[in-house]
């Protein structure tokens, strides 16, 4: 497998920033490619070792290109997770004032975070959708829009000017970035975990998702993200992709998965992986029965049953 790390480009986005941000970033090579699809692509058919791409931001939830991606096609792993604090730059070619700006550029996922500040300050502005924020101060440079929400360290790759810096409609916002490889052997748990998975239910019927949150919920298991993605066989035809605190050798986590997977039609494992903040998840059972030592002693409970030594 190359040495290498596939993300999404060009050069100058904020996934390269937070990509940059891990240690081991430092020895794999960079390669940036157009897409989310192409990079988790080049995984796949063994290009590169991993691939960095955006998964969930603070403002507008999960990302749906890449909760599709990982839902859709041959199986892939999350094995990290890193935390970027996000706000905009306005770049523009030099000598371009805030009056000449009649189009603007970035990806889809910035537009929500930029809305209000582009309607107070470029109501007129016609909004153009580009493949990442590096692609949109690009397109800038040749020429094709007017201007690019970007960040401001892209202004020097591009040949352009931060005509605006610190642009943002939501104080503290972030964006949640996550490293992918091939299906492997998840990592020791560090007592600060979470677990990804996807969800397909076998029918529709009343209270079907309450069943599927009614494995996690038995079990004291907090959840931390959950998106419905369409599956593409027709209106109300739904997977759920789900983040839940904890590892899958956490006994509770891992009963809830077997649970899942008797009642599901399909349950895709995402992996196991450390918190990007590294807090521990909220160990308190909602009720008692749902620590991790209360399974371990009831299961050892069923196995003297088993053998007659209860």
């Amino acid at each position: 497998m190359p040495a290498s790390y596939a993300y999404l480009g060009p050069e100058g986005t904020f996934t390269e920033a937070a990509l940059r941000t891990l240690p081991e970033a430092a020895t794999r090579e960079l390669i940036p490619y157009v897409s989310v699809q192409s990079a988790l692509d080049a995984v796949r058919v063994g290009e590169a070792e991993a691939a960095f791409v955006p998964i969930e931001n603070s403002v507008e939830g999960g990302i749906t290109t890449t909760l599709d991606e990982l839902v859709a096609g041959a199986p892939l792993m999350i094995y990290r997770e890193v935390l970027l604090s996000i706000t905009f730059a306005l770049l523009v070619r030099p000598g371009t004032k805030l009056s000449d700006i009649k189009t603007v550029s970035a990806h889809p996922a910035a537009q929500p975070q930029v809305r209000n500040w582009l309607k107070n300050n470029l109501p007129d502005a016609h909004w153009e959708s580009a493949a990442s924020n590096a692609d949109a101060a690009r397109l800038v440079q040749e020429g094709q829009y007017d201007a690019a929400f970007a960040g401001e360290f892209a202004a020097a790759l591009y040949g352009l000017e931060a005509l605006e810096t610190g642009i943002h409609d939501a104080e503290n916002a972030q964006t949640r970035f996550v490293l992918v490889g091939r299906p492997a052997r998840p990592a020791a748990p560090s007592g600060a975990d979470k677990t990804s998975v996807v969800l397909w239910q076998r029918d529709d019927h009343p209270g079907g998702l309450r069943d599927l949150l009614g494995e996690f919920a038995t079990r004291g298991i907090n959840l931390m993200l959950l998106q419905s993605r369409p599956t593409g066989a027709g209106i109300g035809n739904y997977c759920f992709c789900i983040d839940a605190e904890g590892h899958i050798s956490d006994r509770r986590v891992a009963e809830a998965l077997m649970g899942l997977k008797r009642i599901c039609l399909e349950v895709r494992f995402l992996g196991s992986y450390p918190r990007a903040d590294m807090k521990p998840g909220d160990m308190r059972p909602p009720r008692s029965g749902t620590s991790d030592e209360e399974f371990v002693s009831a299961a050892d409970w069923v196995a003297r049953c088993q053998d007659g030594r209860f």
